[in-house]
């Protein structure tokens, strides 16, 4: 049996540090918003080239928080990707904005700039890439955009920690990101988890108060805030994990090599299956091995005969999601299409070339 995601051996790999930091927040009796907090904030913040770090509950409300910080609500327009996880248009939901959904470079999944300029208008004021399955948006073209209609960027950089654009990290190109530390991202927590890194010192201190009940003096409210805390044990174990961020990612890239190269022979007998395509200028983390098929259904069924877990991301767009019905008419071709066809392969740090060469060869049974 080969799982979709090993998530245990990564961590019992840490186990004694992990539990070495657990000790340390038990014994200091600290729990909210202390000194693990605020080291984990400083270093990763300096690991994404950013300025500042702002630790919070999770992904939702760290794209919710900053939209908020920026002062972005009802009768506003936010620009999002019309194919990602449904967090990126809750997040606009939650700050009473209108979503204005563009579909995506049907290579890269991500959202393509040539789009985006035609859904710009009057009521614009933000734009969020979402750095998908671990390979960065074109932020160039997506920034030259934004400041010819000044317009806020707020990069998603949920499942691309550590993910390279032209040399720079992700997170570091927007005024803006916010990231997920879920359990099963590249940087994972061991329960949910969110921060915003910025280089403004002014929209950080807005989301540190948002945060923190509106308050940056205790008992003292000044905007209407929430409750969302990267709690102190949380922290503590991020930061063990980020030691060994680029190390686990470096492996990611060898298993992704390894598909790739696993699957040339395969694409050029039949072209029904698409590996993923990376432009010259990413450098992806690979989050997610997505391939693409239009006999996904049954690439799935066969491989899971084989012992072999795989998952999709995701199978329904959010514009076909029950929440949305006022976007039940709406036709995004691209989106839609992806939702139809793609297979998330097993990943993780630590996956065994046998296991890797299971799954080629599984592939190569199917297509055969």
């Amino acid at each position: 049996m080969i799982p979709f995601l090993d998530l245990k051996t990564p961590n019992l790999a840490l186990q004694n540090e992990l539990e070495q930091s657990f000790k340390r927040v038990l014994a200091s009796g600290w729990f909210i918003l202390g000194e693990e907090v605020e080291r984990f904030e400083a270093e990763f913040a300096s690991y994404c080239e950013a300025e500042h770090c702002v630790g919070v509950g999770n992904g939702l409300d760290a794209l919710a928080l900053a939209l908020s910080a920026q002062g972005i609500g009802v009768g506003d327009e936010v620009i999002v990707p019309s194919n990602t996880f449904i967090a990126t248009w809750l997040a606009v939901t939650r700050t009473g904005a209108t979503i204005v959904p563009v579909e995506p470079d049907a290579r890269t999944y991500n959202l393509d700039p040539s789009r985006i300029e035609a859904a710009v208008t009057s009521r614009t004021r933000a734009i969020i890439p979402v750095h998908l399955y671990g390979q960065v948006a074109d932020m160039d073209a997506v920034m030259r955009i934004a400041d010819k209609h000044q317009l806020f960027v707020l990069e998603d950089a949920a499942q691309a920690q550590g993910a390279l654009y032209r040399g720079k990290k992700a997170g570091s190109m927007g005024h803006a990101a916010a990231t997920s530390f879920y359990p099963g991202k590249n940087l994972g927590a061991l329960g949910d988890a969110g921060a915003v890194v910025t280089s403004d010192r002014e929209l950080a201190e807005k989301i540190r108060r948002l945060r923190n009940y509106g308050s940056s003096i205790k008992y003292q409210h000044d905007t209407l805030g929430q409750n969302s805390r990267l709690d102190e044990l949380q922290a503590a174990f991020l930061r063990v994990k980020l030691k060994v961020l680029d190390e686990n990612n470096r492996q990611r890239q060898e298993i992704a090599r390894r598909y790739h190269v696993g699957f040339d022979s395969l694409i050029q007998r039949d072209s029904n299956l698409i590996r993923p395509f990376v432009p010259d200028w990413a450098d992806p983390v690979w989050h997610l091995y997505v391939v693409l098929s239009p006999q996904r259904d049954a690439v799935q069924q066969h491989l899971q005969a084989a012992g072999i877990g795989t998952m999709i991301h995701y199978p329904i767009p959010p514009h076909r999601q029950a929440c949305y019905p006022e976007f039940a008419e709406f036709s995004l071709p691209i989106a839609e299409k992806l939702a139809q066809e793609c297979l998330s392969l097993p990943m993780w740090p630590g996956m065994l070339d046998t296991e890797v060469d299971t799954v080629i060869d599984a592939i190569a049974g199917f297509h055969h």
